[in-house]
């Protein structure tokens, strides 16, 4: 590896591309040149291996109090309130802006098809059948890719924060742009304005993960190197249902399945969720993963199942088509038999600690989406809470 003289200029960069990356590449670019940074390409990220939907007040039987108590309830008390009302209240206007731009969300006699997720007590989850992270991304991707104010640097990854503090300088600590190192090894230098860390969680630091290869908590680790106080890296949230499968460990059985009434037997056949919530499949997630766990581990089992086939075939082929075909290329049949799963590191609930606007410790610095700790999650996320915090914050 190589220092390379190469030094860029840019007044933002921003360092990932899911979600929280693109929106604010595309609010950005009006005001100045933008660089948008991924270690791998831009369909590898979360946002794009996304499933189940984003959650936003939709319906007339539903509230943003409702919204609100739900979120907390699944953060375990340890949510911080205002940050919850902050970006709850913002989920209307955000899926209307998404569908303003070309995401196309699952309608049902023409108005929105909202299902139901773990901890909701309400259907309010806008999605595109299976793959609504994909769907949104292509949306995003569309405002991003033709602009003139926007450089695209794929295959590029981000080693460390460049500070001023760093440099030498005494005096308050400010952020001056990052160290990237392209797919050539050489180390280019990229002076910045405005630095904005989108990098995602860090869950392949597990051995079974829903997330994509380049989620290994970089940003994290930069913000923290450079002075930035982190916060609540304990929470890790784990998905309940991630397949059990020598080929396919990392891919997810949505939490939509439960939502429209697919349940968790053991291999004798019994439903077991209510012996730990009268919520049944629809506990929040950390009730529904660690009950998994435990009659693994009560019965000495490898996994538990998830039977689909009350939904009947049908439902299963029009909204879980994408599932539904992976399992088959696995030789897995949701419509004839239950599917194996194990709970999976899914999401980091803590991160660089940052206000709802995204702003940190470091003046220059901001953190959105998954990789800041904002407080929104407490110690526990509400399903579908992920794609709106990243959009709001990005906003």
């Amino acid at each position: 590896m190589s220092v390379s003289a190469k030094q860029l200029k840019t007044d933002f960069l921003i360092i990932g591309s899911g979600a929280a990356g693109l929106l604010a590449a595309s609010r950005l670019a009006p005001h100045g040149r933008v660089m948008l940074v991924n270690k791998d390409t831009f369909q590898d990220s979360s946002t794009w291996y996304a499933q189940g939907g984003i959650a936003g007040v939709s319906s007339g039987k539903d509230s943003i109090e409702s919204h609100v108590r739900d979120t907390l309830v699944a953060g375990a008390g340890l949510c911080h309130e205002d940050v919850v009302r902050a970006i709850v209240c913002h989920g209307t206007e955000i899926i209307e802006e998404l569908i303003e731009i070309g995401t196309m969300f699952d309608r049902k006699g023409g108005a929105l098809h909202l299902t139901r997720e773990g901890g909701h007590s309400s259907r309010r989850i806008a999605h595109a059948k299976d793959a609504t992270g994909q769907a949104i991304s292509k949306a995003l991707l569309s405002q991003v890719t033709p602009h003139a104010n926007i450089q695209r640097l794929e295959q590029h990854a981000a080693i460390d924060l460049i500070t001023s503090r760093r440099l030498g300088h005494t005096d308050n600590n400010r952020c001056l742009g990052a160290y990237i190192l392209n797919p050539d090894g050489n180390v280019l230098t990229i002076a910045a304005k405005q630095t904005i860390l989108a990098t995602g969680g860090a869950g392949k630091v597990y051995l079974y993960t829903s997330n994509p290869h380049a989620a290994s908590g970089d940003g994290i680790a930069m913000a923290w190197r450079a002075g930035c106080s982190v916060m609540n890296l304990e929470f890790i949230q784990f998905h309940p249902t991630c397949l059990f499968h020598q080929q396919g460990s990392n891919m997810l059985l949505s939490e939509a399945l439960r939502g429209e009434g697919a349940y968790l037997v053991d291999h004798h056949g019994r439903r077991f969720m209510f012996d730990y919530d009268e919520q049944g499949e629809l506990a929040p997630r950390d009730i529904v993963a660690r009950a998994i766990d435990h009659e693994m581990k009560k019965q000495g089992a490898d996994c538990m199942y998830l039977d689909a086939r009350p939904l009947g075939k049908a439902a299963i082929v029009d909204h879980f088509r994408n599932i539904h075909a992976r399992l088959l290329e696995l030789g897995l049949d949701m419509t004839a038999e239950p599917v194996p799963v194990v709970p999976a590191a899914h999401y980091l609930c803590g991160g660089i600690r940052a206000n709802v606007h995204g702003r940190t410790d470091i003046a220059g610095l901001y953190a959105i989406g998954e990789t800041a700790g904002t407080g929104l999650h407490g110690a526990n996320r509400l399903a579908s809470n992920s794609l709106l915090e990243c959009l709001v914050m990005a906003d």
